[in-house]
């Protein structure tokens, strides 16, 4: 009995010091089978907001419970970054359970409701595998042991203002870790059902290897707010001092415009400029991330208007 809790607490102490790299300490490599891609950064610039999904298993057999607490997690780091605003889908209201064809989410039919709550993207995290493997010594009793564990993770991601997929990878995230132990035969799934902290961690480092990626691919999208309600003089914005605006910003206010399809292929091709209609200026905060504003030039302004830095 001491000698198995000393193995699980020496496999928890590597998982959770795997995504730190020491030059004294060479016996731990992570490696991951897929290109890193810087993400853009601008402090000047308003934050653009994630919805996070729940994620999904390839297996029906690992519980729900681990994948909520790993996406928890995923969600608490994001935020921590900065770089974007990620908004718990649970926001929403809506049994996405009713939303999910062939083992993955419709995310075009959820990317419509998503953009009514100010969203720039929808993402979609699915767990595809997960193993563990133990290589020893050919010989004794206490043999150098090195024990890999590997997931393979997939993201998905879609505009909320056009349904349009614009990021979809799959990546393989190996952590390998060699210490002494008894040998012993590895059962992956019992291992992990055995061990859920584990599992947790392993799932949470293997989506936020994603994070330069989504950065990156949320960059190409404008970032863009839009008017919730006009009351007299006062136009009420959907974003405010969180997502970035500062008193005394001036925007630019216009239609939405037409989405445009290919007559032959019928693809998606975008969405034309809508209309400008005028500029306003923010003067004040409301909410928890809500901006007040007035007229600075133009007329008609109405709710849904979009609202894009001038």
């Amino acid at each position: 009995m001491k000698m198995t809790k000393l193995i699980c607490a020496f496999l928890l102490t590597g998982i959770l010091t795997s995504c730190v790299t020491h030059q004294n300490e060479p016996q731990i490599r992570k490696q991951i089978k897929d290109v890193s891609q810087q993400a853009r950064k601008s402090d000047d610039s308003p934050r653009k907001r994630l919805m996070i999904l729940p994620f999904l298993d390839q297996s029906e057999t690992r519980p729900q419970q681990l994948r909520d607490a790993a996406r928890a997690d995923f969600i608490d780091e994001l935020n921590r970054i900065g770089d974007l605003i990620v908004v718990d889908s649970k926001d929403m209201k809506v049994d996405f359970s009713k939303s999910i064809e062939g083992g993955q989410y419709k995310l075009t039919d959820i990317a419509k409701e998503a953009a009514n709550l100010g969203v720039s993207a929808v993402l979609e995290g699915k767990l595809i595998d997960l193993k563990v493997r133990r290589k020893s010594d050919p010989v004794g009793v206490f043999r150098q042991m090195k024990t890999t564990f590997e997931s393979q993770v997939r993201v998905r991601l879609v505009s909320a203002r056009s349904g349009k997929e614009i990021f979809n990878t799959l990546k393989t995230v190996t952590i390998e870790q060699a210490n002494v132990r008894v040998a012993e035969t590895v059962d992956s799934d019992r291992f992990f059902e055995n061990n859920p902290e584990i599992l947790e961690n392993l799932v949470k480092e293997s989506f936020l290897d994603f994070a330069p990626q989504i950065n990156a691919a949320l960059a190409k999208l404008s970032w863009e707010g839009r008017i919730a309600a006009v009351q007299g003089d006062r136009i009420f914005l959907n974003v405010g001092r969180i997502s970035g605006l500062q008193i005394g910003d001036i925007l630019k206010v216009s239609d939405v415009g037409d989405e445009i399809y290919d007559p032959q292929s019928g693809n998606y091709i975008g969405r034309v400029p809508g209309r400008l209609k005028g500029t306003l200026e923010v003067v004040s905060y409301f909410g928890q991330d809500g901006a007040i504003s007035v007229i600075h030039s133009g007329s008609g302004f109405r709710e849904n208007d979009k609202v894009e830095l001038y």
